[in-house]
């Protein structure tokens, strides 16, 4: 699985553009990712919509070999939820798509996928949920063998503020009951939520910069950009758009640009107005054992320095 100096994921994601933005950059070729699979899962729209998407940032990122595997369609217990006001009708407005990907998605469910490759390892793979956790909860249910086998969970999710709901951030909302099962799992965990993603703030100055450079992976990531920013702001009423998925793999590329802290976090599936919560105890007052790395701080000029120069390696 692993080789010198580079690490095995599965990208568990809904694209998305944070989550496209998300695949372009750890398959940089200044990543040190290797990917073993993208598995998709409803969230930013259906589960055949992100299956597209996903494919096709796979023939803009040239990942030829790395199976797609389609996952669950709806949550495990509540009703399916979307951000088409965010993420457009196809999921991954902005850009041209082409209509028919070069490949298609492997003839194997998303969760069976993920139990396979974990259970195969030498328990290396580092998960890389960027939606809802249904598949991943799923798996560790059908299959507890591979909670042990999983090296670790680095996500995007929740937060101390939401922005699905006052308290609820969307990723976890979705299905708070899943992100429960794998909060509560024992596997390590390290947590992008709202409080460090919003501050992966893209602009129009980012657009600037990344458009001076000429080629079509970056041509694409700006035009997502582009869109994302605009749909943030009117939504949200915000001065950009936060890439929080791409954290994520920043961090996997680079962990010192991120300032982390080991606390715990608790997931509410419960409260009538808090349903989705991630209860993130900063200060301690529950005596909780921390069981959660949750990122609070970016350093900005490094991020965007990396992000350029992922960008900058697809044309050598």
């Amino acid at each position: 699985m692993q080789s010198q100096n580079h690490t095995s994921v599965i990208l568990d994601c809904d694209p998305g553009h944070d989550d496209a933005i998300s695949i372009i950059l750890a398959a940089s070729k200044i990543s040190p990712l290797e990917i073993e699979a993208i598995t998709t899962v409803a969230g930013n729209v259906d589960v055949e919509r992100n299956t597209l998407n996903a494919l096709r940032v796979c023939d803009i990122a040239g990942l030829t070999d790395v199976p797609v595997a389609q996952g669950s369609s709806k949550p495990l217990l509540k009703k399916m939820e979307v951000a088409e006001e965010i993420h457009g009708e196809t999921g991954l407005e902005g850009p041209a798509l082409p209509d028919e990907p070069s490949k298609q998605a492997v003839d194997q469910h998303a969760v069976d996928m993920i139990i396979d490759k974990v259970m195969a390892s030498d328990g290396d793979i580092t998960l890389v949920p960027t939606g809802p956790l249904t598949n991943i909860a799923l798996a560790m249910i059908r299959e507890p063998a591979i909670i042990p086998k999983i090296n670790k969970i680095v996500l995007m999710g929740g937060g101390t503020f939401g922005n699905w709901t006052p308290a609820a951030e969307f990723n976890i909302y979705v299905d708070a009951e899943a992100a429960k099962i794998v909060f509560e799992s024992g596997v390590p965990i390290t947590m992008f939520g709202l409080d460090v993603t919003h501050q992966a703030l893209a602009t129009q100055e980012t657009v600037n910069r990344l458009s001076a450079i000429d080629h079509p992976v970056s041509h694409f990531v700006v035009d997502l950009l582009k869109f994302f920013i605009r749909t943030n702001q009117d939504v949200f009423g915000m001065d950009g758009g936060p890439i929080h998925d791409a954290c994520t793999v920043a961090y996997l590329i680079d962990p010192s640009i991120f300032d982390v802290h080991y606390v715990h976090v608790a997931i509410e599936t419960r409260g009538e107005f808090t349903y989705g919560m991630t209860c993130v105890d900063t200060r301690g007052v529950t005596n909780r054992e921390p069981n959660v790395n949750v990122a609070y701080q970016l350093d900005h000029h490094r991020f965007w320095n990396l992000f350029e120069k992922a960008l900058k390696s697809y044309s050598g």
